[in-house]
């Protein structure tokens, strides 16, 4: 039992390492409804979950709207940077 375990929790682990953070950061240049209708679109998010990151990034100055592996992470980042939103994956 204790070696199904561990290799549970290597693996758990190994998945874990290869999370990244989708970060997207605020500007004084788009508006509220750009923000929210682009994280709908490109990240999937629900109209709240969209609503509540734009809060987010306009009072701390960024969010981490999506976590993931890297691959499935950069054709987000590159959409909403092609619609004037500063992100970058971390």
């Amino acid at each position: 039992m204790a070696q199904t375990e561990t290799l549970t929790e290597e693996l758990l682990l190994e998945e874990l390492v290869d999370q990244k953070d989708l970060i997207v950061f605020n500007d004084d240049v788009n508006t509220f409804d750009h923000v929210i209708n682009s994280l709908i679109k490109v990240c999937k998010h629900t109209s709240e979950q969209a609503e509540q990151c734009t809060w987010i990034i306009h009072y701390n100055g960024k969010c981490q709207v999506k976590r993931g592996e890297f691959s499935k992470l950069e054709p987000m980042c590159a959409s909403l940077l092609e619609k004037g939103i500063s992100a970058e994956i971390q």
